[in-house]
């Protein structure tokens, strides 16, 4: 399936998740700098460490994909993203459940971040069913459609607030392709090299799976953060995808 990404080399578009306490997330990146180009701050280190961890990162030559899952009043997300931007990051995060309005006041926060720092406005995502969860974890939650119509659903509110596009599981990202055309971001966590532990995830894939799919990045967090020696484990990624 072409995508408008498909220039980039796809180890290029692994973005290495550091969901692991501060002093091993930080070796990792300074043992990962000058192969990996991208890595993810949740909000367990952002929470820790705030804007200074962002800043450092850049300063090792990543792309920071800063994922805090924005979600609630316009007014309040607005703000959030605009201080988000303002940190550098290159990708930011927010609930597609919060509605149009909220992604568009989002989408305005990282424009008038990126004028106030002088950079690139970041890439905007529209969180739609985290990959932890199964139909009948969505169906606690009140909703009872099927799983790929809500994904679906989520996706097209994210469109028509204009944002850069979508955060899902590798497994609807084909459909997802689809609707949203070949420039949209598509970014799937739940990434799994063969023989690697699911974990806490449900809806999973292979790196080249995902991308096959129609995936712009892929995300792999404890398959790397966990490996005895990290390195070799996102180069196996990246041959496998080479």
């Amino acid at each position: 399936m072409l995508t408008a990404f498909d220039d980039i080399p796809r180890s290029d578009r692994v973005i290495v998740a550091l969901d692991c306490e501060a002093d091993k997330a930080i070796s990792i990146a300074y043992q990962l700098a000058g192969r990996a180009k991208w890595v993810k701050i949740g909000m367990t280190l952002f929470y820790a460490y705030g804007t200074d961890l962002v800043k450092m990162l850049k300063s090792r030559g990543y792309e920071v994909f800063l994922d805090l899952k924005f979600h609630d009043i316009p007014h309040q997300v607005l703000g959030a993203a605009r201080s988000a931007t303002e940190t550098g990051a290159d990708m930011i995060t927010m609930q597609t459940v919060g509605g149009v309005p909220m992604m568009q006041a989002a989408q305005k926060g990282a424009i008038e971040g990126a004028a106030k720092i002088g950079a690139d406005v970041p890439v905007t995502l529209g969180i739609t069913v985290l990959t932890s969860m199964d139909q009948e974890t969505l169906a606690d939650t009140g909703v009872i459609r099927p799983m790929r119509e809500q994904v679906l659903a989520l996706a097209g509110l994210a469109s028509s607030a204009g944002i850069s596009g979508v955060v899902a599981s590798p497994q609807e990202a084909h459909d997802l392709r689809g609707l949203l055309g070949p420039d949209a971001y598509i970014v799937t966590p739940g990434v799994r090299p063969k023989g690697s532990a699911k974990g806490d995830q449900s809806r999973v894939a292979t790196p080249s799976e995902a991308f096959d799919a129609g995936a712009s990045h892929i995300v792999v967090g404890r398959p790397i953060t966990d490996a005895d020696d990290p390195v070799a484990a996102f180069m196996d990624i990246a041959q496998e995808l080479a």
